[in-house]
């Protein structure tokens, strides 16, 4: 099958009240397993490149491999920029052929922030390429945080209605408590379902969960056991996960959960036997690992079975 926007793929989630796993690629090792677990699971997915990962890989190369493995599936799938920061990178990934793009401007004050999402909005929407777009800022929210501290943060309901429909995106990223990294909450995560729930009654689009990684149990002890520090890292529940979705989320990113796998696997291997010299041997297994976080992942969400 072909690339498609990543707007039909979440249409039906939302329709459905069930949500996709958008995961970040950082090499080709990343990419294959998205794809094994999704046949595996006969999910949808959102394949996700960061800046980062187009600056390391890029842009034709990423848009070339993903859309190999998509002509030889039968899978929905739509390559993502993820975190566009500015008009440049946006232009980037549409010339190389990515289907959907983020434009994040959510640092900036509401106008500008509304003012350049429209500008993608309008490049984007002729080319048949879906837009995104973030509210509020990413910041772990703490028990003892004060209400106008918590204000000045997450998304507002009010405002996110009216960016919904002056700029016309796709989908939305509303800022609900969460934060990128393995290093999220110092307590237990406190996301606002009632924001989220208030967002979606008033905007009724699809609606992302940014800094949705769950640092997984096993992968996490792994990673410590052969060498690595996590210094207590904590994420998102699958519970909580679950109550997002619920409250109305339909994508949610993943990338910190992958590279906790991936890197722990090489570890281990790496531990192991250290006369390796194969990298094959070495990256192959943590490929694997990783297709079972991902498996793991598209259970909780919801996707699987709904290719």
């Amino acid at each position: 099958m072909s690339l498609i926007s990543a707007k039909d793929i979440l249409e039906d989630a939302n329709k459905k009240r069930y949500a996709v796993g958008a995961f970040n690629i950082n090499n080709m090792e990343f990419l294959q397993a998205i794809f094994e677990a999704a046949q595996s699971e006969n999910s949808p997915i959102i394949i996700a490149a960061s800046e980062g990962a187009i600056k390391y890989a890029g842009a034709e190369m990423l848009v070339a491999m993903t859309r190999t493995l998509a002509q030889n599936s039968k899978l929905p799938v739509a390559l993502h920029l993820d975190h566009g920061s500015n008009l440049n990178a946006v232009l980037i990934a549409i010339k190389a052929g990515f289907t959907s793009v983020m434009i994040d401007a959510s640092h900036f004050p509401y106008e500008e922030n509304l003012k350049i999402t429209k500008q993608i909005v309008n490049i984007c929407h002729p080319l048949g390429i879906s837009v995104e777009a973030e509210l509020g800022r990413l910041k772990g929210v703490e028990d003892n945080i004060s209400v106008a501290e918590r204000d000045a943060v997450l998304v507002n309901p009010t405002e996110a209605k009216d960016f919904v429909g002056s700029s016309g995106i796709d989908f939305l990223a509303p800022a609900i408590g969460t934060s990128h990294g393995a290093f999220k909450f110092k307590g237990e995560p406190k996301l606002d379902f009632e924001r989220l729930k208030k967002v979606k009654e008033l905007t009724g689009i699809p609606l992302v969960l940014h800094g949705a990684s769950s640092v997984p149990e096993e992968a996490s002890k792994k990673f410590e056991e052969f060498g690595g520090n996590l210094k207590g890292a904590k994420g998102v529940p699958f519970e909580v996960l679950k109550e997002a979705i619920k409250c109305g989320i339909n994508k949610v990113n993943t990338d910190t959960d992958l590279r906790i796998a991936f890197l722990a696997k090489i570890r281990e291997s790496v531990a192991l036997d250290k006369s390796q010299i194969d990298p094959r041997k070495i990256f192959g297994p943590a490929k694997e690992y990783v297709v079972e976080v991902i498996k793991e992942r598209m259970k909780v969400l919801g996707s699987s079975g709904r290719a």
